[in-house]
């Protein structure tokens, strides 16, 4: 009788949405067409929300920005709507029921993400254009909710950490794929390998970057003895094709990232103490600065501009007399330094250096390549841009990201019993090693594309910190077993 009944509220269900679609689309009210995609995705916000981030990971190497100026701001599909909702469920459930875990919100790397977001908030207010800087806010928000606070739920359990990291590899691969078909097509020159990569991402240096960012995690899963052989051999096959990826890229940051993150691992791998790296920074530091004249001068007489050439192509690294992009980044940064001399406590506003810094280029600063549309870019730096848009305490705020988190994976290594720990935190950790070193020297945490990455690497670490420090305590879960991320 209870089957009978079923079946024909099925049939009656469905019955009404068949006629409904057919009098809205007869009215050229095509939107009804995506009606069950919403329906579906506001149950999975409400009842499975796990299930939605992991659905967030997997589309955002395939998300597509939509950025027409008629019809508003820049949007990744459908990667920051989604996000957007997710953060707003989060903040009306934490108003309302609270009983978020207070070691979470208490941990080192969250007080320091409170704080770079709460300056934000402050300088949003006195920004020069603060329509600008609540939206790069809010956009901010979306990121941070979804992949840290929500991210340090979702990797309670480890086994959810090897699932991000391999739905997102999954499609990262085929946008690598598609990148590298297209690089064929169009003869592997230097100059195809900046846009090849399009439209999935908008240069060849955030795709470098992402691809950077994975190559140690995915590392990691070929030496895990106790994955399936299948999952090995689909490591070492992915980890092959992004290292291919990574020198068809032509990115020098990322060649430079990757090579600082090797050299971080054997400073983990054979316990090198922080005063004896403290110490050689310290005598590099010392002897750069003893010697800059020498070397500054050294540096202008490369005249090896970038190119399709392997060996030419890392010469020009230090070339910052001919190389456009080299000269166009040190132009952005003089600019940022001008812009901080101006307004060295509140800066200009978040968001807003690509409005503002046109008046601060000098024209024997200025390349081939500058603009004063504000159209080519940001600051090319996650510290000093914030220098400039949020005054000193914006970058204080960025270096101080890094150091909690280098410094609590650092502690949780020291301390960890279990070598599987060890080696799943030190992947993730050296992915972000590569982002951090590339981060001084492009910004791309106002995307979508490495925002959701490298905020659920730094959850993951936080996870692994808060909940997984004991090994006697398992997979780090309560008792209560397995709950849901907003309860």
């Amino acid at each position: 009788m209870i089957d009978k009944v079923e079946l024909r509220w099925f049939y009656a269900i469905t019955l009404i949405f068949i006629s409904a679609s057919i009098f809205f689309l007869a009215k050229e009210m095509y939107w009804i067409a995506a009606l069950p995609l919403i329906i579906g995705i506001g149950y999975l916000a409400i009842f499975s929300i796990d299930t939605l981030l992991f659905i967030i990971a997997f589309c955002t190497p395939l998300a597509i920005v939509l950025n027409d100026k008629t019809s508003g701001p820049a949007l990744s599909i459908p990667t920051e709507p989604l996000m957007f909702g997710i953060t707003l469920l989060f903040i009306f459930k934490f108003i309302f029921e609270g009983g978020f875990d207070r070691r979470i919100l208490w941990h080192p790397v969250s007080l320091a993400i409170f704080f770079h977001l709460g300056w934000m908030l402050i300088t949003s207010m006195t920004s020069s254009f603060p329509l600008v800087s609540f939206k790069h806010l809010m956009s901010q928000m979306w990121f941070i909710v979804p992949f840290y606070f929500l991210g340090t739920q979702l990797f309670k359990e480890k086994a959810n950490i090897r699932k991000f990291v391999w739905l997102y590899a999954a499609t990262l691969a085929v946008v690598v794929i598609y990148t590298i078909a297209n690089h064929a097509a169009n003869g592997w020159t230097q100059k195809a390998a900046h846009w090849v990569m399009t439209p999935f991402y908008n240069d060849h240096t955030a795709y470098a970057a992402v691809i950077a960012l994975f190559i140690p995690i995915i590392f990691v899963f070929t030496r895990n003895r106790e994955a399936s052989f299948p999952e090995r051999v689909g490591a070492i096959l992915i980890l092959v094709l992004f290292l291919t990826a990574l020198i068809l890229s032509y990115t020098r940051a990322a060649w430079l990232s990757l090579a600082i993150a090797i050299t971080v691992y054997f400073i983990y791998k054979f316990r090198i103490r922080f005063y004896t790296v403290a110490a050689i920074s310290a005598t590099v530091l010392v002897i750069f600065f003893s010697f800059q004249t020498e070397i500054m001068m050294k540096l202008e007489k490369n005249r090896q501009d970038s190119a399709t050439d392997f060996n030419k192509h890392l010469q020009s690294i230090s070339n910052i007399s001919t190389d456009a992009s080299n000269l166009e980044r040190i132009n952005r940064w003089n600019c940022a330094m001008r812009m901080f001399d101006q307004r060295p406590f509140l800066g200009w506003g978040p968001g807003t250096y690509q409005f503002n810094y046109a008046p601060f280029q000098k024209s024997n600063e200025m390349t081939i390549i500058s603009t004063n549309a504000g159209d080519m870019g940001n600051a090319h730096s996650e510290f000093i841009g914030p220098l400039a848009e949020e005054g000193v305490l914006g970058m204080v705020a960025m270096i101080l990201i890094v150091i909690m988190v280098i410094y609590r994976a650092t502690l949780f290594y020291s301390a960890s019993g279990d070598p599987q720990n060890k080696i799943l935190l030190l992947g993730i950790l050296l992915g972000l090693v590569t982002y951090f070193v590339h981060g001084t020297l492009n910004n791309f945490l106002d995307t979508d594309k490495l925002s959701v990455p490298v905020w659920a690497f730094i959850a993951m670490i936080v996870s692994l910190d808060v909940y997984h420090r004991d090994p006697e305590n398992g997979n780090g879960i309560s008792h209560n077993g397995k709950k849901k991320l907003l309860h």
